[in-house]
């Protein structure tokens, strides 16, 4: 039987392009399970009650929230692609990969799924602990293939400040799940339906 080392682990950094569609898919869906039960957990340690604090309002005043800021968000999104340099806004083709040939009842269920994952966590959890600024720095840390430029980074703070602010205003965390999940899902349709120029 042979010894295990952790020596001999080597860690190395992969391309997107080194990965095929089902280990993309595998990665997406396991970051996003651990997103969850890191934030199921971290609610639970904060005493919070995780049934209320998923309970969808009676009154439908979050979805204006939610569609107001995805609103915001996509019309800047698209400014952005039309006027800035595409490498200047390169994710390094990350987002093209998981959205491209992807049918759209899949393109919806993944970003429903990653809208509450990560709502829970940063917005139920974090922002909870630390407030909406230093979720944000957090959210556009963890978003790291981003990082490699300005006009992404700075986007991605903003739309973590807008979604904490509009949980705020709103008192539910349905109105920034509603935003995540607008925004991802008409970015992966956009990816899915561009035409090559």
């Amino acid at each position: 039987m042979k010894k295990f080392d952790p020596r001999n682990i080597r860690v190395r950094k992969v391309n997107v392009d080194e990965i095929d569609d089902r280990m993309l898919l595998i990665n997406l869906y396991a970051t996003q399970a651990l997103t969850l039960i890191i934030g199921i957990i971290w609610i639970l340690f904060q005493r919070q009650n995780l049934f209320s604090l998923l309970a969808i309002p009676n009154e439908l005043n979050f979805l204006y929230w939610g569609a107001g800021l995805a609103a915001a968000v996509i019309a800047v999104d698209l400014l952005i692609s039309r006027w800035v340099p595409e490498e200047a806004a390169d994710d390094g083709g990350v987002n093209d990969r998981i959205f491209r040939k992807r049918p759209v009842w899949h393109i919806v269920l993944i970003a429903f799924i990653v809208a509450i994952c990560e709502e829970l966590l940063f917005r139920g959890a974090v922002q909870h602990a630390i407030g909406p600024y230093w979720t944000s720095i957090v959210f556009a840390t963890i978003h790291v293939r981003y990082l490699r430029h300005w006009i992404p980074t700075g986007l991605v703070f903003s739309i973590s400040y807008g979604l904490g602010w509009i949980y705020e205003q709103s008192g539910t965390l349905w109105a920034p799940i509603a935003a995540h999940f607008i925004i991802d899902l008409v970015m992966g349709l956009i990816i899915r339906f561009r035409r090559e120029s």
